[in-house]
């Protein structure tokens, strides 16, 4: 997975129109996978592309849990920032302003709906399930 973010992201950042084709890596500092799973990446492209990460076995049977933080200027001159946790707990969890995000529910839900889901779940609960299953 992180070897698919990774690429994805490195190919966008060299697919960004510039005044020079090509881009320099500038930094690039690995730590390799412990035997715990410990690892980070820092790397960093003269087109100000800045990819970090890092990780450990620290999740549920020596699972690897994640953390990162991406930053590019995209076509328009925006600094895109896109930092994420992924671990057991949420999977894989990205926050940036770039994100969209869902539109709040438009409206309140009317009373007659909900003394509707209320009737309906009193049904359920007074329901004689005894012969539901039972066939004649």
């Amino acid at each position: 997975m992180r070897a698919i973010i990774f690429a994805t992201l490195l190919a966008l950042a060299a697919a960004r129109p510039d005044e020079s084709d090509e881009v320099q890596i500038v930094r690039d500092e690995r730590v390799y996978p412990s035997a715990s799973g410990e690892y980070s990446l820092d790397f960093e492209t003269s087109d100000g592309t800045i990819i970090s990460e890092s990780g450990d076995g620290s999740g549920p049977d020596g699972t690897v849990e994640s953390q990162g933080t991406v930053r590019y200027i995209d076509p328009e001159g925006e600094e895109f920032v896109l930092k994420y946790v992924a671990n057991a707990e949420g999977g894989y969890q990205p926050e940036s302003d770039a994100l969209p995000v869902a539109p709040e529910f438009p409206h309140p839900i009317p009373q007659f709906v909900l003394d509707q889901i209320a009737k309906a779940a009193e049904e359920d609960a007074n329901r004689d399930d005894s012969d539901e299953y039972k066939y004649d």
